[in-house]
């Protein structure tokens, strides 16, 4: 049986919307709610991997376990394998979900979705997406599309990621959703790989994965949850985690 190891890379030096993982929401640090909801999602440890001491406290004061890293990750996925490896260097952990420190909504149970093609031997990488239903988010190059072919409900083999909008033709477009489950050995071999010449081009770091040859497939849910990118979206994220508290029962 899989046994996932849940990371979330999380880093204070954004250019947008600095500072964002420590911005209040509904009285608790960004990072701490995305720890919450990927603690809800049950399927394994969670732990946070970090280069600022900041973040690592507001972690351990809720409660949770946050890695030190270094600053000069050029992305997460390099952040948390330097984490896998302090925290699991003898490999008990065989797939790795890596959920980002911005996406304070997130379902836990898409959170466990992602790890079900890795069921598959064949599989090397799994991502969500979801169709897309906004007409300006078709043609808005911040949100990134998903081409793929289907090889069974709710799941496709991908084709390949862009900012650009496609395919074209009529049909569904698909937003893809930032959060990753690595085999193991499929993220040993990604962080050896120098960046590809798509990826550079295209800004989008799963690329080089495809270029490289490794096959990501992914699964189709319902929602994309909200990414923290800017001031509008914070004010978003507060608004729906703050109703969400005030509602009995409900998780914050």
């Amino acid at each position: 049986m899989p046994y996932p190891l849940i990371l979330i890379p999380a880093r204070l030096a954004a250019t947008r919307l600095p500072n964002k993982p420590l911005a209040i929401i509904a009285g608790e640090a960004m990072i701490v709610h995305v720890w919450r909801r990927a603690c809800e999602a049950r399927i394994g440890p969670v732990k946070v991997a970090t280069d600022s001491r900041e973040i690592a406290e507001a972690v351990r004061r809720a409660g949770g376990e946050a890695v030190m890293t270094r600053e000069d990750h050029l992305n997460g996925s390099s952040r948390i394998f330097e984490a896998l490896e302090k925290v699991d260097p003898k490999g008990h952990h065989d797939v790795i979900v890596n959920v980002q420190g911005d996406l304070p909504t997130i379902d836990p149970r898409v959170i466990g979705a992602a790890t079900e093609p890795l069921a598959d031997p064949c599989v090397d990488i799994a991502t969500l997406a979801c169709v897309i239903t906004r007409e300006d988010e078709r043609h808005d190059p911040s949100v990134v599309k998903a081409v793929g072919s289907e090889i069974s409900p709710r799941r496709l083999r991908a084709l390949y990621f862009t900012r650009a909008t496609a395919p074209t033709g009529p049909g569904p477009l698909l937003h893809h959703v930032g959060l990753y489950a690595y085999r193991r050995a499929a993220l040993e071999r990604y962080v050896t790989l120098p960046p590809s010449p798509l990826e550079m081009r295209e800004r989008l770091e799963q690329l080089r994965a495809l270029e490289a040859g490794m096959r990501i497939d992914i699964v189709l849910v319902d929602d994309v949850p909200l990414g923290v990118d800017t001031q509008e979206d914070l004010d978003r994220a507060r608004l729906v985690l703050e109703r969400r508290a005030a509602v009995p029962g409900e998780a914050s």
